[in-house]
């Protein structure tokens, strides 16, 4: 056993085994605990078998974060799991801030996962072609006007837009707000693709256009691509050239 510990980030993508990496999957293999949101827990259940797990509800992720470095300080090899990518709004940073602050001594290795903008992506057709903005509408750790800042120079610049969190049941007008400022840069014709559930069981896709995004279902599990001004639709497909010419 390694006296300092060992700490795995892993991005567990969608979820599922077939979009996990082969790193994420030795990753939960070689782990005494594994330790996440319960929903992610959820789905890797069947790689648990045999090992400490450790899982609580949202708003838990500094929590989390100590448990899984006072595990490791243990001497214990712990993997803590996110979707997607760990790197992308998820617990690498936290992970790193906390084990700097506490000057640990535990080894951390982040796992990369297929994060949310890429699995919708891909179901969409090839959207994300040319240079693309990842922009999360969620203002519980970032102030709304410096959001609206962000989708503001993004739409400017005419990159493709892929929104994270765009709606919750106690935040629905940021989405509306969103989609107003990108109107002022884009045409109401822009393709846009909705992904629910991307690469997990029920997934959802529709491709709209920037004009009627909103008469569609949009939630905490979607993910929102707006195309830029070269994007469009063809054979059910969302695609943004690169540039060749085909």
């Amino acid at each position: 056993m390694n006296n300092r510990g060992k700490i795995y980030v892993v991005g567990i993508g969608p979820g599922n085994m077939e979009h996990m990496s082969l790193m994420a999957l030795k990753a939960i293999e070689n782990s005494q605990v594994v330790i996440g949101y319960k929903t992610y827990i959820e789905l890797i259940k069947d790689l648990l078998h045999g090992k400490e797990v450790i899982d609580s509800g949202m708003k838990k992720e500094i929590e989390r974060c100590n448990l899984t470095i006072d595990e490791a300080e243990k001497g214990k090899t712990v993997s803590i799991v996110s979707s997607g990518d760990p790197g992308i709004y998820g617990m690498a940073g936290v992970i790193l801030e906390l084990v700097n602050k506490r000057k640990s001594k535990v080894d951390v290795e982040i796992i990369p996962g297929i994060s949310a903008a890429n699995a919708a992506a891909s179901s969409l057709g090839c959207p994300l072609m040319h240079d693309f903005a990842v922009i999360s509408l969620s203002d519980l750790l970032t102030d709304w006007e410096v959001i609206k800042k962000r989708i503001k120079c993004a739409a400017e610049g005419d990159f493709i837009i892929a929104l994270y969190n765009p709606k919750s049941k106690g935040r629905e007008n940021q989405i509306v707000q969103a989609r107003d400022i990108i109107l002022k840069y884009r045409k109401s014709s822009t393709p846009v693709g909705i992904v629910k559930n991307a690469k997990r069981a029920k997934e959802k896709v529709v491709i709209t256009d920037l004009e009627n995004m909103l008469n569609h279902e949009i939630d905490m599990f979607t993910v929102v691509i707006i195309g830029n001004s070269n994007t469009y639709i063809d054979k059910g497909k969302m695609i943004t050239p690169r540039g060749y010419k085909i």
